[in-house]
C-alpha cells in the first residue's frame, strides 16, 4: 500500500501545494504543505516541479500565522517571512554526523540545513533526522527520531 493511499484511508489530507486553516484556543493559523521540490511531473513535452510555492501561498486566505511543511529544507533560504516556522526532513540528519557536522548531506545546502533547529532572519526551520535511511544503509551520530514541537504565542501577541 502506498503512503498516499494509507493516509487517504485514515482520512488524513495530503497538503501538496495547499493549506488548511486550524484553530487552537480561539486563534487561527495555517498549516501549509509544499509539494516535493526534487520530483518533476511530465506534461507532454514539458516538465514542471511538483512544488508550487505560488499555489501554496495562494491557499493562505488570511494573514494569520502560517507553518510550512516542506520535505526538503533547501527552500528555507528563499522563503519570505510569511512562514515563521518551516518543518522539514529529507536529509536524515546527514545520516552520519560527527561533532555536529555531517560529511555527507542529502541537501545541496550541505550542513547549513542538514539537521536541527536553524534560525535565520527571524524565521525558524526544524529539520528532523527522521526514521529511515537514504542511499547509504547506515546511520551514525543521528539516531532515528520523531520530533515533538510545542507551539505557543507570547502574552499579548496577536
Amino acid at each position: 500500500m502506498t503512503c498516499r493511499r494509507a493516509l487517504s484511508r485514515a482520512n488524513i489530507p495530503i497538503l501538496e501545494n495547499d493549506a488548511v486553516r486550524l484553530v487552537h484556543n480561539g486563534k487561527g493559523f495555517w498549516l501549509a504543505g509544499l509539494g516535493d521540490q526534487i520530483t518533476y511531473l511530465e506534461e507532454g513535452d514539458d516538465e514542471r516541479p511538483v512544488a508550487d510555492m505560488d499555489a501554496t501561498l495562494a491557499a493562505l486566505r488570511t494573514d494569520e500565522p502560517a507553518i510550512l511543511l516542506a520535505h526538503e529544507p533547501k527552500i528555507f533560504a528563499d522563503l519570505t517571512d510569511r512562514f515563521a516556522l518551516t518543518l522539514s526532513g529529507h536529509t536524515h540528519g546527514g545520516q552520519i554526523r560527527l561533532f555536529g557536522w555531517s560529511p555527507i548531506s542529502a541537501d545541496s545546502c550541505g550542513n547549513r540545513y542538514a539537521y536541527g533547529h536553524v534560525v535565520e532572519n527571524g524565521r525558524h526551520l526544524v529539520v528532523s533526522g527522521g526514521l529511515g535511511l537514504s542511499k547509504l544503509p547506515v546511520r551514525f551520530g543521528v539516531p532515528p527520531e520523531i520530533v515533538l514541537i510545542e507551539l505557543g504565542a507570547e502574552e499579548g501577541a496577536a
